[in-house]
């Protein structure tokens, strides 16, 4: 599969071929579930206790761990699917250099109107500039992650999948 590489101001900076291991599979929705209820109830605190009446704390919350066991294979069989599934319907978007020379937000924000992106998840190299963190992070609807913290859940909830050029390298390495 190939796409073309922009630059952040919308111009065409070459093609790069996706690996069709990665980007190319049929999307499951059973395994992207999976993934996602595990993310979900990984996070969740479990020191919730329900009152009786009149409240008070007579024993203290009872702790409770929500979490559950997801073999190591199917995780990173769901970050493939998703991957595939925002390259299928089109919503992967892959940028030359997520960098900016300034912290401004403005400037951003004009930049992702001409790429058309309101609602996307943005994944840098192994470092992300701290000039474009700092501007993106203002901007709502938007993420910037770095591609190690690439995940289902937050590549399912936001609309558009954009990746740098490192980043597509950085998941070609790690699924080879």
């Amino acid at each position: 599969m190939d796409l073309t590489i922009t630059t952040l101001e919308g111009k065409d900076a070459g093609k790069v071929k996706l690996n069709e291991e990665i980007f190319g599979l049929d999307p499951r929705d059973d395994i992207l579930q999976r993934v996602v209820r595990w993310q979900l109830a990984r996070r969740q605190q479990g020191s919730h206790k329900a009152q009786g009446r009149g409240g008070g704390q007579a024993h203290g919350p009872v702790v409770r761990n929500h979490d559950h066991d997801l073999p190591k294979k199917v995780l990173a069989l769901g970050l493939r699917h998703a991957l595939s599934a925002k390259a299928k319907a089109s919503d992967l978007i892959i940028i030359d250099d997520l960098a900016s020379a300034d912290a401004k937000t403005k400037q951003l924000v004009s930049q992702f109107a001409k790429l058309g992106l309101e609602n996307a998840l943005l994944i840098g190299g192994a470092e992300i500039d701290a000039n474009f963190q700092r501007a993106a992070s203002n901007i709502p609807n938007i993420d910037v992650l770095p591609v190690q913290g690439i995940n289902v859940y937050d590549i399912l909830r936001r609309g558009k999948l954009v990746l740098s050029k490192a980043a597509v390298e950085a998941l070609e390495e790690r699924f080879k």
